[in-house]
């Protein structure tokens, strides 16, 4: 455990040797950027985080050897760009915390992430679900995305989620029909409040057999 210091670098090479390293804390530091090149050596690394930092931008393979990694926390920082294989290597995460960042764009690094189970990107800057925005990602339990000025959300974007528990697309103020929800049977709570929906799908029952909450 190294939170809450004043660390703003971490020289590579500095955990050589941690082989059986299993958790990190580097929260409420004062780093700019992801330590890669410190990383590389955590084959063992389980749970990690970076949260409260002064992160601007995740770059390509910057996890690459944390096959191991089950918990990621990278939130409360000010996270505006993720390159697009930044999670490349990751084929253990389980958990990945990007709340209350900076980000425009909807994260399609998470592409890489097939063993996800919750995904948080709420309080950013997004704008936008794209259409088949999770394809790949069938283990999906619970996605946060709240409090993010989303004006557009794909047809397609929450197809094929079968263990999918909880939807919540509140502030979604543009959407004009309701989504597609073909394949995400396990949902019990799904919330569209404040949009622009117009009618109901009549397959909306058949496709929500578990549907507890409307």
């Amino acid at each position: 455990r190294l939170d809450a210091n004043h660390i703003s670098s971490v020289p590579r090479g500095c955990f050589d040797g941690l082989q059986s390293l299993r958790h990190l804390w580097l929260d409420d530091n004062s780093l700019t950027e992801v330590p890669a090149d410190a990383l590389g050596a955590l084959s063992s690394l389980q749970a990690m985080t970076l949260a409260l930092n002064r992160i601007t931008h995740i770059p390509d393979r910057a996890f690459t050897n944390l096959s191991s990694l089950v918990v990621l926390h990278l939130n409360n920082n000010r996270i505006r760009t993720l390159g697009t294989q930044c999670f490349d290597g990751l084929h253990s995460l389980e958990t990945l915390d990007l709340n209350y960042n900076n980000l425009e764009e909807f994260p399609i690094a998470i592409r890489a992430l097939s063993t996800l189970k919750e995904l948080g990107f709420h309080s950013n800057n997004i704008k936008s679900i794209p259409e088949q925005a999770f394809t790949g990602h069938s283990t999906l339990l619970t996605i946060f995305f709240y409090d993010n000025p989303i004006q557009f959300v794909g047809q397609s974007a929450f197809q094929h989620l079968p263990e999918l528990r909880t939807l919540s697309l509140n502030g979604a103020a543009e959407i004009t029909e309701f989504p597609d929800l073909t394949g995400t049977k396990s949902l019990e709570s799904l919330t569209i409040t404040g949009a622009r929906i117009t009618s109901l799908p009549t397959t909306v029952c058949d496709q929500l057999p578990n549907l507890q909450v409307l």
